[in-house]
């Protein structure tokens, strides 16, 4: 039933997306058409999530702060229908703050055969640097044996201005998944989760174009 409410959503809102922003959207092909995989994004803007969704063919579930179901007035019915559309797993604060609950309801998703969505900034990136990444993508990808599929955003960060942006000034880079064949298969997983989070990062600056910052993002929220 989730699954149909999500590609009815995702094909009522997609012309009204495709109208006004025109987002262009590349690498398509990229994307596994079967199995779990892993979307590791670089994370411009609250509406991420929401590009993300209705650019691929494929569904990709998130997981939230479980408050944000239960907010009120217009603004948390909106988010309470779009977090439901989606499909996304509601995690409460305590274990998105340490990370893991976050990362059990991942694993759960991919070995469903889902795809999932992941910032491994850790949070939106408020000066449109791309910050060093956290571990969880490697630690999913060595966990489930899914693939690892960059994605770089540009110019999403613009949909919340006030002004209505260009047509045509989002940008959805999808990029290969990410071939960790060369990496030491006798190295102890801290290694590997440093050394696969190092090369998911630099694929992520490949396709989003950013300069790079050695400083994490200020938020200590879990990878959503």
């Amino acid at each position: 039933m989730a699954r149909r409410f999500y590609f009815g959503v995702r094909t009522f809102v997609r012309p009204f997306v495709t109208l006004i922003w025109n987002p262009r959207v590349t690498g398509l092909e990229n994307v596994p058409t079967e199995g779990g995989f892993i979307i590791a994004s670089n994370h411009l803007s609250n509406v991420d999530s929401f590009v993300l969704p209705v650019a691929f063919p494929r569904q990709i579930r998130f997981v939230a702060k479980e408050s944000l179901w239960t907010q009120k007035g217009p603004r948390g019915r909106l988010l309470n229908w779009f977090f439901t559309a989606v499909d996304a797993v509601p995690v409460n604060r305590e274990a998105l703050s340490s990370g893991k609950g976050a990362l059990q309801s991942a694993l759960i998703i991919l070995r469903e055969g889902a795809g999932f969505g992941i910032y491994p900034e850790g949070s939106r990136s408020r000066d449109g640097l791309l910050h060093p990444g956290k571990q969880g993508a490697a630690w999913l990808a060595l966990e489930s044996g899914c693939p690892v599929i960059p994605v770089g955003l540009k110019g999403t960060e613009q949909l919340m201005a006030k002004k209505i942006p260009e047509r045509g000034a989002v940008s959805v880079r999808i990029g290969a998944a990410i071939d960790f064949s060369d990496i030491d298969p006798g190295a102890s997983k801290g290694l590997k989760r440093r050394l696969m989070t190092a090369r998911i990062m630099d694929e992520i600056q490949q396709l989003s174009g950013q300069s790079r910052s050695d400083v994490p993002t200020s938020s200590a929220r879990a990878e959503i």
